[in-house]
């Protein structure tokens, strides 16, 4: 076989694993839908976000806990070790058992402000629980893209070592016969080199991208899909910051905490008001039988003096604080002070978002562009790589024109699979900027959503001291049992997002 066909057979084989790398497509097992819904159902982040709005939702009960009324019983038995030497009418011993209801009537709008302010904060960690539901979705769609955007970029980089290593096989077949260099030889040993570097490079993403996966998802990627187009994109930035002064959680959140914290001011300034409250009491002692008393009666008769007493009282108390030392004002100004820092946190709050949002647009609006440069460049690129193939088949071009085409080939490749990666994950962070990237917007197929309305509607009427809940047992997921990681990729796949 003459050299010239050595290396139009190298080159073939070449252009077959350019071409099989980027056109193959893998054997799909988990769509974007799915592992949204697994990280919904078991996120750590998630389950915990909701166990602390369920605490938020019990300071409703404890409120109005306040303005309830109070039963108190006690007893005590007393026995007499040493009495009294010259006490003749102290008992031996003495059972006592008394009972008080306290109801409150009025306490200054302490209670009535109480309640309202936690009534508020559960709305606001509801809408908090809304905001770090719309965090992890984003932050699994980026690590969903990122897996599938570092396997294809290791599809390439090994497609690339490949096609390097016929290159140089080609290179050194062409030498022996003296058709090239030394040099030329010594430059497809480095430019392999220098792959293979990128390789491994490439490998190392891949298995910190699949990790950051399992940490979010609780499962290993298998083979993931290409994810669908996202809905409800806006045509210009002014539209989507609109959208997100309306939707966004973080600003609804920042609303409902600096209501709740007007509530506080006026629930702090019933401490200088008066209070009323109406009282019912029993008492009953039983000396059974130990108390020396004893009188006479019409007759002369001793008679064994009364062993048990009972009482019963009823009535209204009302206080009025005259001086408490200036904590009341203080409580006050406290409150005020912490009305205020909520309101410059709304307006915090409202930059923050405004500046996602429109920084989330323009992102997205690059990369759509950058997509389409880069799609421009891989097209001309891989018909520059052909062109000086074709040239130095005929001594025009040099090894080192094939290897640099090759290599702008890559590069042109590797940058339009990450543009689409950007351009998607862009897009998402856009729709959870403006409040659209949450479970109900997305159609999780998970079953019944989490309603945190519903253990609100439990808890916010109980009434009994007991009424427990189960101990506690976790619903995320471990990961402790999943397999580490490796590079390993489908046969001849490419996955573009």
């Amino acid at each position: 076989m003459t050299a010239k066909r050595t290396h139009d057979r190298h080159r073939a084989a070449a252009a077959l694993l350019l071409l099989t790398s980027a056109l193959a497509s893998p054997v799909s097992a988990e769509t974007l839908q799915g592992a949204l819904a697994k990280a919904y159902a078991s996120n750590p982040t998630l389950t915990g976000a909701r166990a602390g709005q369920r605490a938020t939702d019990e300071g409703v009960p404890i409120r109005k806990a306040d303005g309830r009324p109070a039963l108190d019983v006690q007893g005590s038995y007393t026995e007499s070790i040493l009495k009294p030497t010259i006490s003749f009418t102290s008992p031996q011993r003495t059972l006592n058992a008394q009972a008080q209801v306290t109801v409150p009537l009025y306490s200054g709008g302490s209670v009535r402000n109480g309640i309202k302010a936690a009534k508020t904060r559960v709305e606001a960690g509801q809408a908090n629980l809304r905001g770090t539901e719309a965090s992890v979705f984003s932050q699994t769609v980026a690590a969903y893209m990122d897996v599938i955007r570092d396997t294809a970029i290791v599809s390439l980089n090994q497609a690339n070592v490949k096609v390097l290593e016929v290159n140089l096989q080609a290179t050194r077949d062409r030498f022996e016969v003296g058709d090239v260099t030394r040099t030329d030889v010594a430059q497809s040993e480095s430019r392999l080199a220098l792959a293979r570097s990128d390789l491994q490079t490439a490998q190392a993403n891949l298995i910190t991208s699949r990790e950051n996966y399992i940490a979010l998802v609780g499962e290993a990627p298998d083979n993931l899909e290409p994810p669908p187009a996202l809905p409800g994109l806006p045509a210009d930035p002014a539209v989507a910051v609109q959208v997100a002064l309306n939707d966004n959680p973080d600003i609804a959140a920042a609303k409902k905490q600096r209501e709740a914290r007007r509530y506080d001011v006026k629930a702090a300034k019933g401490a200088v008001m008066p209070s009323v409250s109406a009282f019912t009491q029993a008492g009953y002692t039983n000396y059974l039988h130990s108390l020396n008393s004893s009188a006479q009666d019409a007759n002369g008769n001793i008679v064994e003096g009364p062993q048990i007493n009972k009482q019963a009282a009823a009535g209204v108390q009302i206080s009025i604080p005259l001086y408490q030392g200036g904590r009341p004002a203080a409580q006050v100004r406290q409150n005020q002070a912490l009305e205020s820092q909520a309101i410059e946190q709304e307006i915090e709050a409202e930059r923050s978002v405004i500046a996602q949002t429109r920084a989330a647009y323009a992102s997205w609006q690059a990369s759509l562009q950058t997509i389409q440069s880069s799609q421009k460049a891989v097209d001309a690129a891989a018909l520059s790589l052909e062109g000086v193939r074709a040239e130095n088949s005929v001594g025009s071009r040099t090894i080192l024109d094939i290897l640099n085409a090759e290599q702008e080939s890559l590069i042109a490749r590797v940058e339009l699979v990450s543009a689409r990666r950007n351009a998607y994950v862009a897009g998402f962070t856009l729709l959870a900027a403006m409040g659209h990237a949450e479970a109900d917007d997305l159609g999780l197929a998970s079953g019944a959503l989490y309603d945190p309305m519903v253990n609100y509607e439990r808890v916010r009427g109980k009434w009994f001291d007991w009424d427990f809940d189960p101990a506690p047992k976790p619903v995320a997921t471990r990961t402790v049992d999943t397999p580490a990681q490796d590079a390993t990729v489908p046969p001849a796949s490419a996955q573009q997002p």
